[in-house]
């Protein structure tokens, strides 16, 4: 689905106005930046569900799960850097409704907050796993949800089941890993990442993960937990049982988009919105809930990277300030990496499982490679596996439309 450039434009947002920022998160954060930083002098008022101060996501499958860091380091900014934007703060404060015409947030208590322009920035929930679940069955995607699994990974002999092989999946497996946790990772496809990086790539991070004595099983999914209180184990659709004091499900996450119901905003597995990050007069989008236009993609994407979290925010605030007629759109070159271990994965473009993949620097069974990634012979997207200085070498190529034979000799 193509979005083109909304032609209903509302006039900028008024200097003396009020802008609502709904969602205390990366986005959030860099929105309310971005408009002090571009001369904003109204009112921003920002919304956080959670009770703490804008925080990092990241750190909380690594550095925060393995106690390398503590929770000061994961939040953004300080008390006193978040009091300097002199905003109206929020926290633990719920957004529940949008009223679009009457440009007017509801929250849960019952009162609401009005706005000259929004920025919606809820990002995304875990999916959980459907019916009851013994004790002991965990997702991971807040502070308290880090620090649940840390002490339950912390107590001697545990034994972690991982149930997904996408990127937090293995993050936390390889944090487990490493603290000397017995830890087997459960993923239905052939490999793991292979909903998002094909079978290439998945295959060598399986070889990264088994060479630290990770188990991973692919092929089956899960049947149902054993123990009736606290988790025992995990029975396999092929009839295995594999024993587990902590489980951790990782299947994916979907945008929150529950309380824009109604609103009048178009919901398809995310708030779609133009090449702008206007979802509608006066109302802008970032961060994981965003479906939008990109040059490198056939249709609207989502993407969950901290790096477009950030991006977005900033543009979106850049999107409310501009002139109608002059706002620009979105689209840098995506950028995202997960550590594993001792290997920083980093990829630049869009990567996906059906593409034409070529190895042009090292091997996948040497753990150390980088790959392209092409459709209908366009360049689109290229990755580094323990290869950061010879990945940025592809960005120009990326930015320029270039072509996978193109790519292909850039390191030759």
């Amino acid at each position: 689905m193509t979005v083109p450039l909304s032609r209903d434009r509302s006039a900028a947002v008024p200097a003396s106005g009020t802008v609502v920022v709904v969602g205390a998160s990366l986005a959030g954060l860099r929105a309310c930046e971005s408009l002090r930083r571009h001369g904003f002098t109204g009112g921003i008022v920002l919304l956080g569900a959670e009770q703490h101060l804008p925080y990092d996501r990241p750190p909380l499958s690594k550095q925060y799960l393995a106690g390398a860091w503590d929770v000061d380091r994961v939040h953004l900014r300080r008390r006193d850097q978040v009091d300097e934007l002199g905003l109206d703060l929020r926290l633990g404060v719920r957004a529940v409704t949008l009223d679009l015409a009457g440009r007017f947030v509801g929250l849960e208590d019952g009162t609401g907050v009005a706005y000259d322009g929004l920025v919606v920035a809820t990002g995304a929930t875990p999916r959980r796993w459907p019916g009851q679940v013994p004790s002991g069955v965990r997702t991971l995607r807040t502070l308290e949800d880090a620090d649940g699994l840390r002490a339950a990974l912390g107590v001697p002999g545990a034994r972690l089941v991982v149930i997904g092989g996408g990127f937090l999946g293995m993050e936390v497996a390889a944090t487990a890993r490493t603290a000397g946790v017995a830890v087997t990772v459960v993923e239905p496809l052939a490999t793991p990442l292979g909903r998002v990086v094909g079978s290439l790539v998945g295959g060598a991070v399986r070889t990264l993960h088994e060479r630290h004595g990770v188990e991973v099983v692919t092929g089956t999914g899960v049947a149902r937990f054993l123990g009736d209180e606290q988790v025992e184990g995990v029975a396999l659709e092929d009839g295995t049982v594999v024993p587990a004091d902590v489980v951790l499900v990782a299947i994916g996450v979907e945008p929150e988009t529950s309380w824009l119901e109604g609103s009048g905003l178009t919901i398809d597995r995310g708030v779609v919105c133009d090449a702008t990050l206007q979802a509608a007069p006066g109302v802008v989008v970032a961060g994981d809930l965003v479906r939008f236009p990109h040059p490198l993609a056939e249709a609207t994407v989502r993407l969950e990277h901290w790096t477009n979290a950030s991006e977005q925010g900033a543009h979106a605030a850049r999107t409310l300030l501009a002139d109608p007629d002059h706002a620009e759109a979105f689209a840098p070159v995506p950028y995202f990496w997960s550590d594993q271990f001792d290997v920083k994965i980093q990829a630049i473009g869009l990567p996906g499982p059906d593409q034409d993949v070529v190895v042009v620097e090292g091997a996948p069974e040497s753990g150390r490679f980088v790959a392209c990634f092409g459709r209908e012979g366009r360049l689109v997207a290229a990755l580094g596996f323990g290869r950061p200085r010879q990945l940025m070498g592809f960005r120009p190529l990326l930015e320029a439309g270039a072509s996978l034979d193109e790519a292909v000799g850039l390191l030759a």
